[in-house]
C-alpha cells in the first residue's frame, strides 16, 4: 500500500527553520517561524505562566479524561476573553466553546463541522491568508476559494476589491476572516471597515469563521476583538477559532477553541451535539494541561493583571521593531519607502521584495525569511538590526 505513495514537499516555513538550524554564520537571522522571541532571541515562558503552572502541580490530583467538550472553566473564561463579560451572545445563551488542540484543531473542528451543515461547502479566505488553511480546509472536503485582501504594488488592504467579492458569495458559503494581526500581510481592517463588511455579512447571509490567532498582539485585548465582537452582534450564525499559543506563549501545549454562535439557545445546542461528535471522531477530547494554566490564569486577579503586563511588553516590542527596521533601512541611505511596515500590526509584514532578493539574502547573508519576503517581526533585535538593514540595503 505504502509504495503507491509520491513524497510531498516538506512545508516551507519549517524547511527554511532546519536550514537555519544547519547555518554556521554567527550572524543568522531567523525571520521565518511565526513565534515570539525576546531581545534575546529565546521564546521565554512568561512568569505568570510558571507560577500558574506550579499552583497546578501542587493541586492537581487526577489525569481522568476530561470529555470532548474539555473544561468548562476554560470554555467559560476563554468565551469571555474572546466577546466580552457582557456580551448579548453570552447574556442570551447563543454562544458554546469548547476547547480544542491549539488553533489549527480548532479550524479543522470548524472545518468538519461546516461539512456537518453542508457536504462539498464553500469557504472564502483571503488572498493571502496563513498557508495552512488552504490545504485544513481542503483536507475536510470543503472548495477553498479566495477573495482579495492585500495589494502587494500599494503595501495597502484591497478593501473595495474584498467588500465587492463578499458581496457575491453565496448566503449557504463560509467566510474566513482574520480577527486581527492579519497572517501573513500584517495588514488590518479598521473599525470602519469591519462595520462594513458586518454588514455585507447580515445583508448576503454568508457565515463568517472568524480565526484569531493573535488576541492581544495588536492594539490590546479588546481593541483587537472590535470587529469580531461587532461581528457576532450583527449576524445570527458564526464560527469563531481561536489560539493561545501567542498570547499565553503556549506554542507546544497545543490549547486554543472552537465557539459557535447560534441563532437561539435552542439552535446552539444542537449545533454543539453535531460539534461534539466531530471532535469525538477526531481526537476524542483535548488535551488539558494548556487549558489548566490559561484558566489558572484567567481566574486570578493577580495572575491575569501580571499576564496582561506581559502581553503588553510581548506587543510594545512588536510594534517597536516595525519603527525600528524602518528607521534603519533609511539609515543605510534606502530610498525605497518602508513605512507600511511600522503601519502594520502583528507578527508579520511582507518586506515586499522579490523571490530572488529572498534567496539572496539567504544565501549570501544568511538572513531566512519565506519567499513571499513574509518576516516575523519578533526575529528583529537591536543586535541584528543594523546587520539585517545593511543587508537588504546590497540586494534591492
Amino acid at each position: 500500500m505504502f509504495g503507491r505513495l509520491k513524497a510531498l514537499p516538506a512545508d516551507p516555513i519549517l524547511g527554511l527553520l532546519a536550514k537555519y538550524r544547519k547555518d554556521n554564520n554567527p550572524n543568522k537571522i531567523d525571520l521565518g517561524v511565526g513565534v515570539y522571541k525576546n531581545e534575546a532571541g529565546h521564546t521565554a515562558i512568561l512568569d505568570c505562566v510558571k507560577k500558574a503552572e506550579q499552583h497546578r502541580l501542587s493541586t492537581e490530583d487526577t489525569k481522568v479524561y476530561i470529555g470532548p467538550t474539555g473544561s468548562e472553566l476554560f470554555n467559560d473564561q476563554m468565551a469571555k476573553l474572546i466577546f466580552g463579560a457582557e456580551h448579548k451572545v453570552l447574556n442570551e445563551n447563543r454562544a458554546h466553546t469548547i476547547s480544542t488542540p491549539g488553533g489549527t484543531g480548532a479550524l479543522r473542528v470548524a472545518a468538519e463541522f461546516i461539512k456537518s451543515c453542508k457536504a462539498g461547502a464553500t469557504i472564502w479566505v483571503s488572498n493571502p491568508t496563513w498557508a495552512n488553511h488552504t490545504g485544513l480546509f481542503a483536507a475536510a472536503g470543503l472548495n477553498v476559494k479566495t477573495y482579495p485582501y492585500y495589494d502587494y504594488e500599494n503595501k495597502s488592504l484591497d478593501f473595495d476589491g474584498m467588500l465587492n467579492a463578499l458581496k457575491e458569495v453565496s448566503s449557504d458559503d463560509v467566510v474566513l476572516l482574520h480577527a486581527c494581526c492579519h497572517n501573513p500581510s500584517g495588514m488590518d481592517l479598521n473599525n470602519e471597515q469591519w462595520q462594513q463588511i458586518a454588514e455585507v455579512a447580515k445583508n448576503v447571509g454568508f457565515t463568517p469563521l472568524i480565526d484569531m490567532a493573535y488576541q492581544g498582539f495588536g492594539t490590546g485585548l479588546d481593541e483587537d476583538a472590535y470587529g469580531l465582537r461587532l461581528m457576532a452582534e450583527t449576524v445570527k450564525e458564526m464560527i469563531v477559532c481561536s489560539s493561545c499559543s501567542k498570547n499565553f506563549g503556549l506554542y507546544r501545549e497545543r490549547i486554543g477553541a472552537c465557539t459557535i454562535i447560534g441563532e437561539s439557545s435552542i439552535a446552539v445546542d444542537i449545533a454543539n451535539s453535531v460539534l461534539l461528535y466531530v471532535v469525538r471522531v477526531i481526537y476524542s477530547m483535548p488535551p488539558a494541561h494548556g487549558a489548566a494554566i490559561v484558566e489558572t490564569i484567567l481566574s486570578s486577579d493577580e495572575l491575569r493583571t501580571q499576564w496582561h503586563g506581559e502581553l503588553k511588553s510581548m506587543r510594545d516590542r512588536i510594534n517597536g521593531n516595525r519603527q525600528l527596521i524602518v528607521d534603519k533601512l533609511a539609515e543605510n541611505g534606502v530610498t525605497r519607502d518602508f513605512s507600511f511596515i511600522s503601519r502594520q500590526s502583528g507578527m508579520f509584514s511582507f518586506l515586499g521584495i522579490t523571490p530572488e532578493q529572498v534567496q539572496q539574502l539567504q544565501d549570501e547573508y544568511s538572513i531566512y525569511m519565506v519567499g513571499s519576503s513574509r518576516m516575523s517581526i519578533a526575529g528583529i533585535a537591536n543586535s541584528n538590526v543594523d546587520y539585517l538593514a545593511k543587508s537588504i540595503a546590497k540586494v534591492l
